[in-house]
């Protein structure tokens, strides 16, 4: 696959080099003279010195026949923007782009440019898997899946403690994908029975979460 990284730091050479390993096709760019200079005496010709946010210095890059870009400077909206025109102008399906203040994630949501990356809404979110608690943690959504993933944390007085997880009775669009128990996780079958102080992983079509927490809240009685 030939792919395009705009933005030459940090997060930009170190996906050059792991796909690069993986036997892709690379072209960095970069607009600042010293980073870009570093860059080329590791990537050589993959490098390129350049405004990623300008349409000539993509296509002197390649982008024409680009099939992925990846948004990953400094600048949140070089990256929406880079992010809109490979995908508009250019007809590219897989673009990725890094958000650097998770203020802005909904502004990147909002002119298209998805998905977004926030380095720092992940870290938030591994921070929440880390801290004991009982509730409803995102982990994950796929918009253009239309799915989205989350994580319930089992409590004692839960109604579906002690049930099989067939007998749950989640409505379509649910789907029990993982089950997390003494920092072990397993695939269940109909027959699992799911116990209170369990991480349950939820498969999700997009805006049932409210919902299926219900599910598993004390005051729900679902179960039987």
């Amino acid at each position: 696959m030939f792919i395009m990284i705009v933005g030459g730091g940090k997060v930009g050479s170190q996906l050059a080099r792991e796909l690069s390993e993986k036997g892709h096709e690379l072209t960095v760019i970069e607009r600042g003279a010293r980073r870009y200079e570093i860059l080329s005496e590791e990537f050589e010709h993959v490098a390129l010195n350049g405004d990623g946010s300008e349409i000539w210095v993509l296509e002197r890059a390649g982008i024409e026949r680009a099939e992925m870009v990846i948004a990953v400077t400094g600048d949140d909206e070089d990256n929406i923007l880079i992010a809109q025109m490979a995908r508009e102008r250019y007809g590219i399906e897989r673009v990725i782009a890094r958000c650097n203040n998770p203020r802005n994630l909904q502004h990147f949501e909002l002119l298209g440019a998805k998905p977004a990356v926030s380095a720092t809404d992940l870290i938030l979110r591994l921070i929440e898997h880390e801290v004991p608690r009982y509730g409803t943690l995102h982990l994950l959504d796929l918009p253009q899946e239309n799915l989205e993933i989350i994580e319930l944390e089992i409590a004692d007085d839960s109604p579906v403690a002690g049930a099989q997880v067939a007998e749950i009775g989640l409505p379509d669009g649910a789907l029990v994908i993982s089950i997390l128990r003494n920092g072990d996780g397993f695939v269940p079958v109909g027959t699992s029975v799911i116990e209170a102080g369990d991480e349950v992983l939820l498969a999700l079509d997009a805006g049932l979460e409210e919902t299926i927490t219900q599910w598993f809240l004390p005051s729900a009685g679902r179960v039987g």
